[in-house]
């Protein structure tokens, strides 16, 4: 591994990753003054996006239903600032968010039609956010709108470590490098061994288990900078992991 990318597997306290939570977002979202409004409504709304489609989905919506009435939900989240009465005392944000978007379900069932993806009024565009992707649910399979919620916002978590790692071998110039051990992440399947892997590299396999491991260990050091975005406090962060874990085993 260059350089380049080793000196981006410092330790996540060292760099101050755990300023910033979610909630922190949230709070500036919340402020119409404040310049960071904007961008931290859009981040909120990308990423919770995937869980919210797939809660609306699993309540019987149609997918063009379920975009429409996503889109609908935080462009009326936007517009009522709705976030500036949440509370990280009261729980999670994706708590929060859950319960902001049944009571808006239930609301929407004394409309006529919903309007069509955010109305105009939306203050961002949502067009390259997956829909259908990532959904693994079957009408039998007795998973309930609210697991369905809580597996994707978990899915989502992953999918951005795994983004963010991918780019950090990709600015270091090292692409094809992460492909080929991607496989070895934790979760995924083993196709090759460790003298097939070293070969495949143009290393020795000491060498190869070491990308591995290394590869492994940032990996772990990015998830654990995801879920701190989540909580409210570090010492939330040990819980909050075993609780993805437990919402993706389930």
């Amino acid at each position: 591994m260059s350089d380049e990318l080793e000196s981006r597997n410092a330790c996540p306290s060292e760099r101050g990753v755990f300023s910033t939570t979610h909630w922190s977002v949230v709070l500036a979202a919340g402020q119409r003054e404040s310049v960071r409004s904007a961008e931290a409504l859009e981040f909120l709304c990308r990423q919770y996006w995937p869980p919210v489609y797939a809660f609306i989905r699993r309540r019987g919506h149609q997918p063009d239903d379920a975009q429409d009435l996503t889109q609908e939900f935080f462009a009326r989240l936007l517009e009522k600032n709705f976030v500036a009465s949440a509370d990280a005392a009261k729980g999670r944000f994706r708590t929060f968010l859950l319960t902001a978007v049944t009571r808006f379900l239930v609301n929407e069932k004394e409309r006529a039609q919903a309007q069509k993806r955010g109305g105009g009024h939306a203050h961002f565009s949502l067009d390259d956010v997956r829909g259908e992707d990532g959904l693994r649910f079957e009408p039998a399979d007795g998973a309930t709108p609210e697991t369905i919620y809580e597996r994707r916002w978990a899915e989502t978590v992953l999918e951005a470590v795994l983004a963010r790692l991918r780019q950090e071998y990709e600015t270091a110039g090292e692409r094809e490098r992460f492909e080929i051990l991607k496989p070895f992440l934790a979760g995924e399947r083993h196709p090759k061994t460790g003298a097939q892997l070293a070969a495949q590299l143009g290393i020795t396999e000491s060498s190869a288990y070491s990308a591995v491991h290394r590869l492994r260990k940032r990996y772990g050091e990015l998830l654990r900078e995801e879920i701190a975005h989540t909580v409210n406090r570090l010492e939330e962060v040990e819980s909050e992991l075993r609780y993805l874990a437990q919402v993706l085993s389930g």
